[in-house]
């Protein structure tokens, strides 16, 4: 059988159809221009060991949020014999924070019709737990850094204070104050808020979204921010601002803003979804408490179905006087009670809320599940049925 041969145009190369062995042969093309990338073995190497710092950073940083989800293991595991304490978890959520940074000035392959990383996932889920953590260990989420110096003299000067030694004019920026960057991160911080508040209450009615956002972004709570991060020590000022209470907590949260407009345009490529993340970790722990969803009030209707009838009575009252919560909101505590079927003045359940009304459809929820309020609903039917069961001795429904 003739065994048929094909040659490749760009080599020698034979193939044989027969038994499948391949030959090549490269040809020398004598127009071919030298290979004129390095091939030393110092660069060579050097690529080679660039390459493996990459690649083991990387693990570190998937290593480094692998903990961070895990916080309370990181406070459990001894280390040489001791727990390790709180520092630990600040340090790592120090390092994440460097590691992401880094890995956001390489350059990285990106399809321009792939939608960006940062409207495509909440950081709510993933920053719940640690955030929670170091809120209950009192420790801050790192401080982002603000590495452009021009931009660190104006967020810390006044508008009202002329610093003749501010005279510093670079291409990333301009201010001579914190008035514009005030601005600027006054608009990312209402967005922030919004779409974290959005995230947590997938329920909840505008009205109701915007009261707990305003939890979050008014003056006190960002001045709170500024004086616990030491910013207010800072910044240069006159003096009777400072003694001037309603003004000085007005400044301490137009510096906050400008501290956020700031790292954002310090880190061009990252610094938005930084700060998010940042403000993230600082919210979570003031929405703890928060109603999570839009209350079923229908449970006070049932528990009226389910009990009421002629001269039978159900009662919320007040169980004490509201309490007002650091985050401006109050708590309120109302119980219900019940009269007749053969019960005085009967406790059926007690119910918490950021309103009476809320908090009295809690205790009716409760009272659904009551022993009592079954028997109570049992002595009815019975009563209804005219079995004289459901009277007892006890005066029947009254």
């Amino acid at each position: 059988m003739e065994t048929k041969r094909k040659l490749d145009p760009c080599t020698s190369e034979e193939t044989s159809a027969g038994n499948g062995v391949k030959k090549r042969k490269k040809k020398n093309f004598p127009d071919a221009e030298p290979d004129s990338t390095p091939t030393s073995p110092s660069f060579s190497n050097t690529a080679k060991q660039r390459t493996k710092t990459q690649s083991r950073l990387q693990k570190l940083q998937k290593l480094t949020r692998k903990l961070l989800n895990h916080p309370e293991q990181i406070l459990e595991a001894p280390i040489n014999g001791s727990a390790p304490g709180p520092d630990l978890l600040q340090s790592l959520t120090a390092l994440n924070n460097s590691l992401s940074l880094s890995s956001s000035s390489s350059p990285q392959t990106h399809n321009p019709q792939d939608p960006p990383s940062y409207y495509s996932q909440s950081p709510l889920d993933r920053l719940y737990t640690p955030s929670l953590h170091l809120h209950a260990q009192n420790i801050l989420p790192p401080l982002p850094p603000v590495p452009d110096k021009s931009l660190q003299t104006a967020i810390f000067t006044h508008e009202g204070v002329n610093d003749p030694t501010n005279t510093t004019t670079t291409t990333t920026s301009t201010e001579k104050n914190y008035e514009r960057l005030e601005l600027l991160g006054d608009a990312y911080i209402e967005i922030f808020a919004t779409r974290l508040v959005w995230d947590t209450f997938p329920r909840l009615r505008a009205g109701r979204l915007s009261q707990i956002r305003e939890m979050l972004v008014k003056n006190e709570t960002l001045a709170e921010y500024a004086t616990r991060y030491g910013l207010d020590r800072r910044l240069q000022v006159a003096a009777e601002i400072r003694r001037q209470a309603k003004t000085w907590t007005k400044v301490r949260g137009d510096l906050f803003e400008a501290y956020v407009a700031a790292v954002i345009l310090s880190h061009p490529k990252r610094g938005v979804e930084m700060v998010e993340e940042w403000l993230t970790q600082l919210w979570i722990p003031r929405l703890e408490g928060v109603e999570r969803e839009r209350p079923v009030l229908r449970y006070k209707e049932e528990l009226a179905k389910m009990v009421m009838d002629k001269g039978v009575r159900v009662r919320y009252v007040d169980e004490r006087e509201g309490v007002q919560r650091k985050g401006g909101l109050q708590t309120f505590f109302v119980g219900v009670y019940l009269d007749g079927w053969g019960f005085r003045d009967v406790c059926l359940g007690t119910g918490t809320g950021m309103s009476k009304v809320i908090a009295g459809n809690e205790a009716a929820r409760k009272a659904l599940e009551n022993p009592v309020a079954r028997e109570a609903a049992e002595r009815k039917r019975a009563f209804h049925a005219g079995d004289r069961k459901g009277s007892g001795e006890e005066g029947g429904r009254g």
